[in-house]
């Protein structure tokens, strides 16, 4: 029976460690978050940002546009934010109006006042190793890994999805572990080679956001199981992974809820941090 994997006990130390950080500067750091429109599960991940701000002595500041909002509309108020030495970090909630260009938004965002780690300088620094900012969830997923203790040198990483905010940042950080890595995406479903690659990974990243994909029998004896997704299904929130079959089989696994998901706001904080820090260097 696999050990749990939470992230609550995860995040509370990095809590900590930002209270000390926070605690020690000059001035309270600054978040400055910008929400498009209206949409239920973004005003829902802002409001688990003002709290742990607030827990944590940042500062957050909410900045609300309306629905129709044009994509120049954005980029200059992000400008200002740029150019505005109280604020440390930016984040732009998704998702976003159907006329604004999600990419182009992301790169207008000074590089170290993006928390998000999306900013093609920051996901280009993963590449050497050198990164300070990285994508909180591809974070999280990694930070979960690290916990277990386990050599990651040669082993087996399979990582089903291919995102930006996930998949594709994770590879690097695995490889930097000098992990064997395969990404699994809808190219290899289709070939129908995904049952094949996951049945050899020794440690599993899944991030698809479809219930039940990855069947418990097919997770290697051992295996180390992150399980990203969030799915609802009747009145139960679900993972990628069918988790009661996986359980049986690998050696860690996370729980979904309780995974991934309590680490990454927590990421978040860390990155904002990290960006004040860059901007006094």
């Amino acid at each position: 029976m696999a050990k749990l994997l939470e992230g609550k006990p995860i995040a509370d130390k990095i809590k900590e460690e930002i209270r000390q950080q926070v605690a020690a500067m000059a001035m309270k750091p600054v978040l400055a978050s910008i929400l498009v429109g209206e949409n239920a599960g973004a005003a829902s991940y802002v409001r688990s940002q003002a709290k742990a701000a607030e827990s944590l002595g940042i500062e957050y500041q909410l900045h609300k546009l309306g629905e129709d909002s044009t994509e120049a509309h954005l980029v200059d108020f992000i400008k200002k934010l740029d150019s505005n030495k109280s604020v440390a970090g930016i984040i732009v909630q998704m998702p976003l109006p159907k006329q604004i260009d999600y990419k182009k938004i992301s790169q207008c965002i000074l590089p170290e006042k993006d928390i998000e780690g999306m900013h093609p300088a920051n996901i280009g620094k993963i590449l050497f190793g050198k990164a300070k900012l990285l994508p909180c969830t591809a974070a999280s997923a990694m930070a979960l890994i690290n916990s277990t203790g386990v050599d990651l040198y040669g082993k087996e990483a399979v990582i089903v999805g291919h995102s930006e905010i996930v998949g594709k940042p994770l590879s690097l950080l695995l490889l930097d572990k000098f992990a064997t890595v395969t990404v699994c995406h809808i190219g290899t479903s289709e070939a129908g080679k995904l049952e094949e690659h996951v049945k050899k990974a020794e440690v599993l990243v899944v991030a698809v956001g479809k219930a039940g994909l990855i069947k418990g029998e097919l997770v290697k004896e051992g295996a180390i199981v992150v399980d990203v997704g969030i799915n609802r299904v009747g009145d139960k929130i679900v993972g990628d992974v069918e988790f009661e079959a996986a359980e049986k089989r690998a050696s860690y696994i996370t729980p979904v809820p309780g995974g991934v998901g309590p680490l990454t706001v927590t990421m978040l904080m860390r990155n904002l941090v990290e960006a004040a820090k860059l901007q006094l260097a």
